[in-house]
């Protein structure tokens, strides 16, 4: 909460157009309250195309929540009204093309889409040269083009789908080209288009909520590991790095620019590559860069040689790991390819090198037993990570889950939004039962750091007291009043 962050994939590909010569207008639907806030600009900068190009580094537009898939639905439709030709590049159109073409889009961009919507463009365009500004625009299917010819162009766009009018029948027929190749020179991409974003509305936000301020930032693109639950409809298992240097100038120029104080690395894993860390650490000392961040990453790469030493000496502040679960059947289960063990082991190391520690855990998945989800609670126990985030397994199509449970997949196949935690499939216990346990974790939690705190207060310990520590370590007592009160609860719902 209060901690918004823009949508970088798509300032990365509005930059990339803005060198090849388009004029771009960005409408950020971070901080708008609903889809109609879109009409005013509509209003004032008839724009020729409307392209939603989703921010593929948000985990949370991976999991195709019907709230977000209806917005871009308005959009498109609103879109429509004023005479835009629409395109679409996200994780859910990938996955759904069809339903997005049916809904007002002209073209799905599937999969990674900036050099794709360069090509479109320049097909849909008259352009005759790199520094197009405006020009004229080519015949449309939704404005009298009809039959192949108008197609032919784009059948040779790889990474797109279109529905192409079959002249026989006049009916619409969906055309899908070959996969585009992933993108490896991530460093021939320009640095996103910071100067389209109201910094000053993101600053305000964090400075009220957190007293710092904030922003994100990519360094990779793809993840090489093959957990069965985890989708990759946009950059895939393909693992490709951006070079140290160009982030340490991304990160120089946003310090500079904009006063950030704290940086958010928005990879699925951060640092994977040998020596990337290393190198990333040496070049902020020479450039005399002292700075705070967070990253995502596994417990495995993190034990690898002196990872975590060289992670805390450039200034990472706390890591975001994937524990899933404290029952090694389940993370086998899972193809996670970790170990319990790891996961303890990283643990302490991290909070040895002052670096706090949050843990990913998923309840729900196939298999697990309440003997599962107490191995999960005592991992927390042991640990005591700084913050938990806390999921159900979510089944996303294109994965080894999901064809699993597809045949059980009937009247919902998408959270409404992110708290939905509804079960899509049958699980060891329903829906009531894990949306609690959600409820309960978190509360188990409390407690847990509370007792640690409570008995710190009677220790002579090198321990750090602050005035919030005291308060809750006081509250010890609530805590197991209502842990009590919570196990109670939740085995009403085993039922």
């Amino acid at each position: 909460m209060g901690q918004p962050y823009a949508p970088y994939a798509t300032l990365i590909v509005a930059s990339l157009l803005k060198k090849n010569g388009y004029e771009v207008v960005f409408f950020d639907t971070n901080l708008r309250e609903n889809v109609a806030e879109i009409i005013p600009f509509f209003e004032k900068e008839k724009p020729d195309f409307l392209v939603i190009f989703d921010d593929s580094f948000n985990y949370l537009s991976k999991m195709c929540l019907t709230n977000m898939r209806e917005a871009c639905f308005e959009m498109l439709a609103l879109g429509k009204k004023f005479g835009t030709q629409n395109i679409v590049c996200s994780s859910d159109a990938t996955d759904h093309a069809q339903e997005y073409l049916q809904k007002n889009a002209d073209f799905v961009l599937l999969g990674e889409g900036e050099l794709t919507l360069l090509e479109l463009l320049n097909n849909l365009t008259t352009t005759p040269n790199p520094s197009f500004k405006g020009g004229e625009l080519s015949s449309h299917p939704s404005q009298g083009g009809a039959g192949g010819g108008f197609y032919d162009n784009f059948s040779k766009i790889n990474g797109i789908a279109f529905l192409e009018n079959n002249e026989e029948d006049n009916q619409k027929k969906l055309q899908i080209t070959p996969k585009r190749e992933i993108l490896k020179d991530l460093d021939s991409l320009p640095m996103p288009a910071w100067e389209l974003v109201d910094i000053q509305d993101y600053r305000k936000i964090w400075l009220n909520k957190r007293n710092y301020f904030g922003v994100n930032i990519a360094t990779t693109r793809g993840c090489p590991y093959k957990c069965n639950w985890c989708a990759k409809p946009i950059y895939g298992t393909r693992y490709n790095v951006r070079s140290p240097r160009k982030i340490v100038e991304e990160i120089e120029y946003l310090t500079l620019t904009f006063k950030v104080d704290y940086f958010w690395f928005a990879d699925d894993i951060f640092g994977l590559k040998p020596t990337w860390v290393q190198e990333f650490r040496d070049i902020l000392k020479e450039k005399n860069l002292k700075i705070k961040y967070k990253i995502q990453s596994r417990v495995d790469l993190l034990l690898k040689e002196d990872t975590i030493k060289a992670l805390a000496e450039s200034g990472l502040d706390e890591v975001w790991v994937g524990a899933e679960s404290g029952a090694q059947t389940v993370l086998d289960a899972m193809d996670k390819g970790t170990q319990v063990e790891e996961i303890y082991q990283a643990t302490k190391l991290l909070k040895q090198n002052n670096i706090k520690v949050g843990f990913f855990l998923q309840y729900g998945y196939l298999g697990e037993t309440r003997q599962n989800i107490n191995q999960t609670l005592k991992m927390v126990a042991d640990l005591l990570p700084d913050e938990i985030g806390i999921s159900v397994s979510y089944p996303l199509p294109n994965t080894k889950f999901y064809d699993i449970v597809k045949s059980q997949l009937v009247e919902k196949q998408n959270w409404t939004d992110s708290h939905d935690l509804s079960m899509m499939y049958k699980g060891t216990f329903k829906t009531d039962f894990y949306k609690y346990l959600h409820k309960y974790t978190h509360t188990f939690f409390r407690k847990e750091k509370s007792k640690f705190l409570f008995y710190h207060l009677f220790k002579k310990t090198n321990f750090s007291y602050t005035s919030k520590h005291f308060i809750k370590a006081i509250k010890y007592p609530l805590y197991i009043l209502a842990d009590k009160i919570g196990q109670i609860r939740l085995k009403r719902y085993e039922v």
